[in-house]
């Protein structure tokens, strides 16, 4: 099957090859702005709300120190913005949205799987939509 895919790549004009390229670009930079947002939105939200109302969100703040929570969201901004870190400077190279796409991926994996432990199917289908934002991205970027 591999072959099939490598020699259809290998028919397309240099013009074609390139516009396929750009959409792909496009895409991947589109998926990199959605998580980056969303991590960026999910990381203040837990750095400047009450932990009242992080409980009332979301049931695992309930069940750890605030100082956690509060990590927690330090870490998804620092995530967030090495997402975006190739708009700043391509002189730091793929390395910090590759360790960035990589850190969220384990995130997200892990919050998944407190999320489906604790019965929370909002949160756990949001942190599969959010793998299915960020997988792509990490194979696509390498």
């Amino acid at each position: 099957m591999s072959t099939t895919f490598s020699s259809a790549r290998a028919s397309l004009s240099p013009a074609r090859a390139r516009a396929v390229a750009g959409y792909r670009n496009l895409a991947l930079w589109t998926l990199q702005g959605w998580a980056a947002m969303f991590f960026f939105a999910a990381g203040y939200a837990k750095l400047t709300e009450s932990l009242d109302n992080l409980i009332t969100l979301m049931t695992w703040p309930a069940l750890v120190s605030e100082n956690l929570v509060r990590g927690v969201g330090i870490v998804e901004i620092a995530l967030a913005l090495g997402m975006l870190a190739p708009l700043v400077s391509w002189k730091l190279g793929r390395w910090p949205l590759l360790i960035s796409a990589a850190g969220l991926v384990a995130l997200e994996a892990v919050m998944l799987t407190v999320h489906a432990i604790g019965m929370d199917l909002g949160l756990a289908l949001t942190n599969v939509a959010l793998l299915a934002i960020t997988i792509p991205v990490l194979l696509g970027r390498r």
